[in-house]
């Protein structure tokens, strides 16, 4: 399977190399510093509540994530703004681990045996062979099964917490599956939206996620309370899209053609009014203003289909000695030369495509809407039968991306409408998940404690 068929409640990802960096975003357990004379020491880098994050578990988590990086021969970040990013990364960890044990939520040896097993399988390895992998990237067997121990507690802590208490309505499911119907189907309503854009990507310090999402906060409070004349100079000084000039007016746009967020959030609003949530996107957050709605092109008696793309991509990872323009330019070469005749889709994608799929031509059979990223997904809906995208970024790297065919998705209205229903909620959970974590970042107490500057 390829890596842009995600893996629905999967707690990690499937390839030896990603399964080992889950090390650098999951706690390591503390231990002692000798300080020559036979004695231990070992000094607090913060705390947190009741509890206490050491240096010695700051020093190894900061350890395993260079050599994360020196092996993919990624840059390193600066040593304070690495560190604080890590202490940051770990301070939130910790929060969560003290909120699971006050709501009595336990993994069991048995539970963390049975995932390592499915782990290994998924990479068509014995448990054997997988740990003698893992242990060959300079993890520790024992600090692998605590952490994803730890992953497991978190991801029954979330599932509690948060995923329980998503719903979604028959409003938000009729717009999108309208908004996955593809670029020749046709839609019954185009929207038009204003937006303010506050930029701080998924892979951004939480230092800089932090800020940027307290300034769309406010800048959502000042929108809320004033007209659409104030909401498009709020855009026009603040916004960091392209269009801030024109007060963020997007035009109109049929539902395809906007985030899957945005088309959401039209479902409850009327003309004229701002959402009243921040929308976070894998590029940054989002204030949105509703403008206007227009009938669009197209047919309204078949809106309620779901659509299922026939797709294949070719995907160049970022890292290992390939800087994002290298992989870029690369597949812009590659797209020239297919459509000059050059070569085949499917050869280039068996010869350089770094996803799972490479051995099927890059092939990823029929998706449905919400088995791809967000990123992909939009891509993918905007090409039109046989068309090559440019390329396109995920969080796995650079992907082209072609489109071979269209058909209704089988089954039942009902089964159609649960498919999306699902899409839809996944989606509702990440921007739920975020919130829910910055509440409880800012009720907690946290003194950090290490002074910048000292680690090696």
């Amino acid at each position: 399977m390829g890596i842009m068929k995600k893996l629905r409640l999967a707690t990690f990802a499937t390839g030896v190399a990603a399964a080992a960096f889950l090390l650098s975003t999951a706690p390591a357990q503390a231990q002692a510093l000798n300080n020559g004379s036979g004695q231990t020491v070992d000094t607090i880098a913060a705390v947190v509540n009741n509890g206490v994050i050491t240096q010695r578990e700051l020093d190894e988590r900061m350890g395993l994530i260079t050599r994360r990086l020196n092996q993919q021969h990624a840059p390193i970040p600066p040593a304070d703004q690495l560190r604080q990013q890590v202490l940051n990364q770990m301070v939130l960890e910790r929060i969560q681990l003290q909120k699971a044990r006050e709501d009595n939520i336990t993994v069991d040896d048995a539970t963390v045996q049975r995932t390592l097993e499915r782990l290994a399988q998924a990479n068509n390895m014995t448990l054997a062979v997988y740990r003698a992998r893992i242990e060959a990237e300079g993890v520790p067997w024992s600090t692998f099964t605590g952490d994803a121990k730890t992953e497991l507690v978190l991801s029954r802590l979330r599932e509690k917490e948060v995923d329980s208490k998503i719903t979604v309505s028959d409003a938000e499911v009729a717009n999108y599956i309208a908004s996955q119907r593809g670029p020749s189907a046709g839609m019954t309503s185009d929207l038009r939206f204003e937006h303010i854009f506050i930029a701080a990507p998924l892979n951004a310090s939480q230092t800089d996620i932090e800020a940027a999402q307290k300034k769309a906060d406010d800048l959502l409070k000042q929108a809320m309370s004033g007209s659409g004349d104030d909401f498009e100079k709020l855009a026009k000084s603040n916004s960091q899209a392209k269009d801030a000039s024109k007060g963020g007016d997007m035009g109109f746009l049929s539902p395809s053609k906007l985030p899957p967020e945005f088309v959401t959030a039209a479902s409850t609003l009327r003309a004229g009014q701002v959402n009243p949530t921040v929308i976070r996107t894998s590029d940054g957050f989002e204030i949105v203003r509703l403008v206007d709605r227009r009938t669009g092109q197209g047919m309204t008696g078949d809106a309620a289909k779901l659509v299922q793309t026939h797709v294949r991509h070719i995907l160049l990872r970022v890292g290992d000695g390939q800087s994002e323009p290298q992989a870029r330019e690369k597949l812009l070469e590659i797209k020239q030369q297919i459509q000059q005749g050059g070569g085949d889709f499917d050869k280039f994608a068996r010869t350089y495509s770094q996803d799972g799929s490479a051995s099927q031509g890059g092939d990823l059979g029929w998706v449905s809407p919400g088995e791809t990223v967000p990123e992909f997904e939009r891509a993918m809906n905007s090409l039109q039968d046989g068309q090559i995208s440019d390329p396109v970024r995920t969080e796995y790297g650079y992907h082209l991306i072609q489109v071979l065919g269209r058909r209704e998705a089988e089954g039942s209205v009902a089964q159609q409408m649960d498919l999306a229903r699902q899409a839809i909620g996944q989606r509702k959970a990440e921007q739920a998940y975020a919130d829910w974590l910055r509440e409880l970042r800012d009720t907690a107490y946290v003194d950090y404690k290490a002074a910048p500057g000292t680690l090696q």
